[in-house]
């Protein structure tokens, strides 16, 4: 076992428990390096009533004072990227390259919640004489994160810092695929000084979330995963009252025009579809081809046969991740489409283990069959093509996807990226960029079947869901003057 068997964090300390355990397994090789425990309802109640225990002190702080805790979190977590991206590489299979990133992107998320004094400072009006109009931000108490493998440090950091910074207790629960980079987090947070009972992590499956939906101490949730479990979490949730945020999946269109930059868009989309190896909810997942953009199919093909298993290309999940891709390549080829890149006939890089959950970057054509290209997400390197007679028949085949995530516009034409940008039906746009995720204090979120729920989990639009709005308006009597020191 390469690394300790998982454990939960409560109350400051990671405790040993009788629950059952599942195995955790690499991607790179199907090597067993930890297990993971089970986690029950009575956990999760611990874990509320140790918040609760905490949420009084910890609320009672200022926030500049919460924040020099953030800023010491900063600090270990910079000294500790190496480490970290050796344990996403293992337990997630990125490559180490694409782990650093998504550390670093958690040290941008954690430096965005270091200013949160500076940006949820309320507002105050004398709206008229002698009476003066407040409001200011309070947390809702007790919150909850339900974070999924693709990105196991960094989608906490959507949420965790925040939530706690607008002075909340929050109860993380970890993908049962990825936790051991969450017992991380909780040692780094325990080592700048964060409060015992502030953050909680409670390992498990569908229990775990079930009983965090259920709980009635916890005010908030918000989700991360596929739409079917988005949209189970945000019903169990709101059923009990809860605010919920939940995010699915996605099948990212980009629009391309003839006149697109040949080199760029191409170097772009490839890097989009295959980046940890399509495992995102981010990815470049179909072509609308506008016309004649063969010569920018065929360099993306090359561009995409760069990308080599083992090497850049990361392993998929699990097993049954490949199963599930392998069978849809052939679902397709089925109903008459043409594939132009196959990654069931990939070559193994030679310092990989042929063990791993690896498929070869794959594009496939439906732009010469009468059949229609599935709907559903694929969460793989997978791209498809299709066609559209005209800039608007374009628009019109991306808004009627049910999935709204992002929406991509590839061309040299202002005006089209315009119309485009203001017409797609997603939540991020990008021009000429593959994978136009919005930096901070930017937010979050698609639209569609993509999210369920109002408002966004991270940047400024995350204050409005991690707190309540308290307005005070106030009058004072006049004093008569009795002397100089009245």
């Amino acid at each position: 076992m390469k690394y300790p068997e998982v454990k939960n964090f409560i109350g400051g300390q990671f405790v040993h428990d009788n629950n059952k355990r599942i195995n955790i397994t690499s991607p790179l090789n199907n090597v067993f390096i930890s297990s993971v425990p089970l986690s029950t309802y009575t956990d999760v109640e611990l874990a509320v009533k140790n918040a609760q225990n905490a949420f009084s002190a910890w609320n009672g702080m200022t926030s500049k004072m919460r924040s020099q805790i953030f800023y010491n979190y900063r600090q270990i977590v910079e000294q500790n990227i190496a480490e970290l991206a050796a344990i996403i590489h293992h337990e997630n299979g990125k490559t180490i390259d694409e782990a650093t990133a998504e550390v670093k992107k958690s040290i941008e998320l954690t430096e965005f919640a270091c200013s949160i004094p500076q940006i949820a400072t309320g507002e105050v009006l004398e709206v008229s004489q002698g009476v003066e109009c407040r409001s200011e931000y309070t947390p809702l108490g007790i919150v909850a994160c339900i974070n999924p493998f693709n990105f196991p440090h960094m989608v906490p950091h959507w949420t965790i810092p925040n939530a706690l910074m607008l002075g909340n207790c929050i109860i993380a629960k970890p993908s049962e695929f990825t936790p051991i980079t969450s017992m991380k987090i909780a040692e780094m947070f325990k080592e700048a000084g964060l409060p015992d009972g502030v953050l909680s992590i409670v390992n498990g499956n569908r229990e775990v979330v079930e009983a965090i939906c259920d709980n009635p101490e916890i005010k908030a949730v918000s989700f991360v995963g596929s739409t079917d479990v988005a949209k189970t979490v945000y019903r169990r949730a709101t059923s009990n009252l809860k605010r919920c945020l939940a995010l699915g999946g996605a099948k990212n269109h980009l629009i391309v025009l003839p006149d697109a930059n040949l080199e760029l868009s191409a170097t772009d989309i490839a890097a989009s579809m295959c980046g940890s190896s399509g495992q995102r909810c981010m990815a470049a997942s179909v072509m609308i081809a506008v016309g004649n953009v063969n010569p920018l199919i065929k360099k993306l093909c090359e561009e995409a046969a760069e990308y080599i298993p083992g090497k850049n290309l990361p392993p998929l999940i699990t097993k049954k991740s490949f199963k599930d891709i392998s069978n849809y390549i052939d679902e397709a080829v089925k109903k008459g489409a043409k594939i132009l890149l196959d990654g069931r006939k990939f070559k193994l890089d030679e310092n990989a283990d042929e063990n791993g959950n690896y498929i070869g970057a794959t594009i496939i054509d439906w732009r010469n069959t009468n059949e229609k290209m599935p709907e559903r997400e694929v969460f793989g390197p997978v791209f498809e093509i299709i066609s559209a007679k005209s800039i608007e028949e374009a628009i019109e085949i991306q808004q009627k996807s049910p999935l709204g995530n992002a929406c991509s516009a590839f061309t040299q034409n202002g005006g089209i990226a315009k119309m485009i940008a203001q017409q797609a039906t997603a939540g991020m746009i990008g021009i000429n960029i593959g994978v136009p995720v919005p930096r901070e204090p930017f937010s979050f979120g698609g639209v569609n079947s993509s999210k369920f729920g109002t408002g966004d989990i991270t940047g400024k639009s995350s204050i409005q869901f991690w707190t309540n709005l308290r307005k005070i308006t106030s009058k004072w009597a006049k004093h008569e003057k009795a002397d100089w020191m009245s």
